[in-house]
């Protein structure tokens, strides 16, 4: 849908910091794809983000926020509307709790918390994103989880409030978290630490990271695994993984323009370097079609959508 120019002037007009136009969201996305968003603004406090959101919502300008752009998928036409980056920093230890900022790197939250001996993030050790991305999408792996972690949040709600929510609130699933159905943005966690052995974190996380790098690309073109895992109590770990669907329906084989399966991973479709998000979606689609024809089951994206395909 078209917003109106005098629309975006007038909440130019308004706004008391820094906007972008016609921003190229290539840029912010891992898959490295995605056209122009109509405006553009970095947030770095939990107060900027409120008063972008209650100004936005006040002018009934359509909003999407974003973190590191780890598990979005952007139309080719870009957003009509205000793209809001999260990029609100912090990374300060008190005890054993660990707060960081929602725009902070997961990767380097856990370098973080290594350096101050403390455990329980090293499963996320090589994990593309952002702190409040992963507790948007409950980011786990190796058995666990980031939810598990989470002590308590502050989040801004989409009228622009903000709080402090404990870690029942968010109704921690497999790669859920209430912040789907709220459309709550995180601003800040406070992750659950244990003290630890350095050296024994250190070389747990370079292990993770090294059995990643065998599984996963090392550069940013994909937004890692595509499809969830289905969910089935005879399957290690409660999950049939949705990798070794994709791979007995030859995915690894399958290609749409420039978008590609990853060759050591099925789940994964890589941007080979001029794939547009029409081919990745395309491809997307087709192998869900193959896997729902052979095995009966309905893939579900992992990844989200924005704009129109």
């Amino acid at each position: 849908m078209k917003v109106p120019e005098t629309q975006y002037r007038s909440f130019i007009e308004q706004y008391d910091g820094p906007v972008k136009k016609n921003e190229r969201l290539s840029a912010y996305t891992t898959f490295r794809t995605g056209g122009e968003a109509d405006l553009f603004i970095d947030v770095t406090d939990a107060d900027q983000l409120s008063r972008v959101v209650i100004l936005a919502r006040r002018m009934e300008l359509p909003f999407f926020i974003i973190g590191g752009g780890s598990n979005l998928l952007v139309s080719d036409a870009g957003y009509r509307g205000l793209i809001i980056r999260n990029s609100i920093r912090r990374l300060e230890v008190k005890d054993t709790d660990l707060f960081a900022g929602a725009g902070e790197s997961l990767d380097e939250t856990v370098d973080f918390s290594t350096t101050r001996s403390l455990t329980g993030l090293e499963f996320a050790a090589g994990i593309w994103g952002t702190v409040g991305g992963a507790i948007y999408g409950n980011a786990g792996a190796f058995g666990s989880q980031i939810g598990a972690v989470l002590k308590y949040a502050e989040l801004v709600d989409p009228d622009g409030n903000i709080r402090i929510e404990q870690n029942r609130y968010f109704q921690f699933s497999y790669r859920h978290s209430i912040l789907k159905e709220t459309d709550e943005t995180i601003v800040y966690a406070c992750l659950q630490m244990v003290s630890g052995d350095r050296e024994a974190i250190r070389k747990r996380t370079e292990e993770i990271r090294q059995l990643r790098t065998h599984k996963h690309p090392t550069t940013p073109c994909s937004a890692g695994c595509f499809f969830k895992n289905i969910e089935d109590s005879s399957q290690p770990n409660g999950k049939l993984a949705a990798g070794k669907l994709l791979d007995e329906v030859g995915a690894k084989d399958m290609r749409v323009g420039g978008a590609a399966v990853f060759g050591e991973h099925a789940n994964i479709i890589i941007n080979t370097g001029q794939a547009t998000s029409k081919d990745i979606r395309q491809l997307a689609d087709i192998l869900k079609e193959k896997v729902k024809k052979k095995f009966g089951i309905e893939l579900t994206e992992e990844i989200r959508c924005l704009g129109e395909f």
